[in-house]
C-alpha cells in the first residue's frame, strides 16, 4: 500500500524519537505547514523551537518545503537548520537533491508531513521511513484543498479495509 504511513501520529511531539533512533534513524525531514507550524505563523512557535533545539542533538534536522524557501526563511534562522525548498513533493526531487549533498543512507531516513499527497508519496517513492501526523490546522493553501479532497477519499478507503483509519494512531 503505497500511502500507507509506517507510523501515524496525532502530532510531531507525539513521535518517539528514542525508538526512531534505536531504529537507526539519523536524519529528520518535516514539512513545514500544518506539520511544524500553523500556515499563517510566520515566527517559528516557542513549542518548535524546543523540540528541534532538543532532536538536534540526536538527529540531523530539516525543513523540506515545496515552497520557494522565503516562508521557511525565520524558521532557518531561529532553528539553525537547513531547508531544502522547492521539493516539489510528490516527486522526490528535494529528497534527490539531500542525498546528493549530505549522502544519508535511505535507511536512516524519515519524511514527517501532514499530507498522503505531497509528503507520504515522496518518502514511499524514495525508499524511506513516513510518518504521518494529522494537519495542526485546517487553513491550507488553495493547491492543497484538492489534496485533502483526494486523502478523504483514500482514508475512507483504507478505512473500510481495515488498513489504517483517521484519528486510529500507530507506530
Amino acid at each position: 500500500m503505497r500511502l500507507v504511513p509506517n507510523m501515524y501520529k496525532n502530532k510531531v511531539e507525539d513521535i518517539p524519537y528514542k525508538k526512531l533512533k534505536s531504529m537507526g534513524i539519523k536524519v529528520l525531514l518535516f514539512d513545514l505547514d500544518n506539520t511544524l507550524a500553523l500556515l499563517d505563523e510566520v515566527e517559528c512557535p516557542i513549542r518548535v523551537v524546543k523540540l528541534i533545539n532538543k532532536l538536534s542533538k540526536d538527529f540531523k534536522v530539516f525543513i523540506i518545503t515545496n515552497g520557494n524557501g522565503k516562508r521557511a526563511l525565520p524558521y532557518k534562522e531561529k532553528l539553525d537548520i537547513e531547508i531544502i525548498s522547492k521539493a516539489m513533493k510528490p516527486f522526490t526531487r528535494g529528497l534527490r537533491k539531500l542525498h546528493k549533498e549530505y549522502h544519508f543512507k535511505k535507511d536512516e531516513m524519515v519524511m514527517i508531513g501532514d499530507q498522503l499527497i505531497t509528503d507520504m508519496i515522496s518518502g514511499k517513492k524514495y525508499g524511506i521511513m513516513t510518518i504521518l501526523v494529522d494537519p495542526l490546522g485546517k487553513k491550507d493553501l488553495k493547491m492543497t484543498y484538492f489534496n485533502r479532497l483526494l486523502e478523504k477519499i483514500i482514508f475512507k478507503y483504507y478505512a473500510s479495509k481495515g488498513v489504517f483509519k483517521r484519528g486510529r494512531y500507530y507506530e
